[in-house]
């Protein structure tokens, strides 16, 4: 079986203190080997480094700020991620974007923010990781104004439509692909083997978004393999396929 990369995972998340190492040791015997770690603000920063430390093999971090945890302090927090950046490597920035599902009033800070964002990306040739709830068209006018060959990235937890799929992949992006893909309603399975898989990569986004028949239950990067299963079917090609093609798309983004 050959290596399967998890590119979006909150392996630091509350939901894991009570079990985490069993967890990620279940990921591992199903040859989940890469695990990508998105931050969330400066409160999670340490428990960050403390699962590189314990994982240094298997384990890459990202460095950004949320758009739901963008708020009054918004500018303190993109110093953080300014003042890690300077500090140490990290392989994305990530995630970032907006999200108008919870709070539409912080638009312009989450617009504000999420440039801010990109353009440290650029600075440091790194990639960007999406996250895009209620706001494609919003997501979409920003990146207009970045896209340029510098400007490149996975769009963490597509759930668009088809027309949305090719704007993404337009400004160099992969597309994310996770539990709503084995969802009934989920209703990218109806159109994602029309996207060439070289512009997939497979997340969980754990604890969050657990796939069939996990759904309504805490994710975890083990699940990946319902993913996996999902894709091979959507495709028709082996899950060895899909999880090579996928791993070597990580590599691709990620240069890791």
């Amino acid at each position: 079986m050959v290596i399967i990369t998890d590119t979006h995972a909150h392996l630091y998340s509350e939901a894991f203190d009570d079990d985490r190492s069993d967890m990620i040791e279940r990921a591992l015997k199903e040859n989940v080997k890469r695990f990508f770690i998105p931050a969330i603000d400066s409160t999670y920063t340490e428990a960050m480094l403390q699962l590189e430390k314990e994982y240094p093999d298997n384990v890459f971090l990202m460095m950004g700020l949320h758009p739901t945890h963008v708020k009054e302090n918004y500018k303190e927090e993109l110093k953080h991620v300014e003042e890690m950046l300077a500090q140490r490597q990290f392989y994305a920035i990530g995630e970032i974007g907006i999200d108008l599902y919870w709070d539409k009033s912080t638009l312009s800070i989450q617009q504000e923010a999420f440039r801010h964002q990109i353009k440290l990306a650029k600075q440091y040739k790194l990639p960007i990781v999406i996250h895009c709830r209620e706001a494609f068209d919003e997501i979409f006018e920003v990146l207009d104004k970045e896209k340029d060959d510098d400007l490149y990235g996975i769009f963490h937890c597509f759930a668009g439509n088809i027309e949305q799929a090719h704007q993404a992949i337009s400004y160099n992006m992969k597309l994310g692909i996770g539990g709503v893909a084995t969802f009934k309603n989920g209703k990218i399975d109806q159109f994602l083997n029309q996207i060439d898989l070289k512009h997939i990569v497979l997340e969980t986004d754990s604890p969050y978004l657990a796939p069939v028949p996990y759904r309504g239950k805490r994710n975890e990067s083990a699940y990946i393999t319902k993913v996996l299963e999902k894709l091979a079917i959507i495709y028709g090609v082996t899950v060895e396929e899909i999880a090579s093609v996928t791993t070597q798309n990580s590599k691709d983004i990620f240069k890791i």
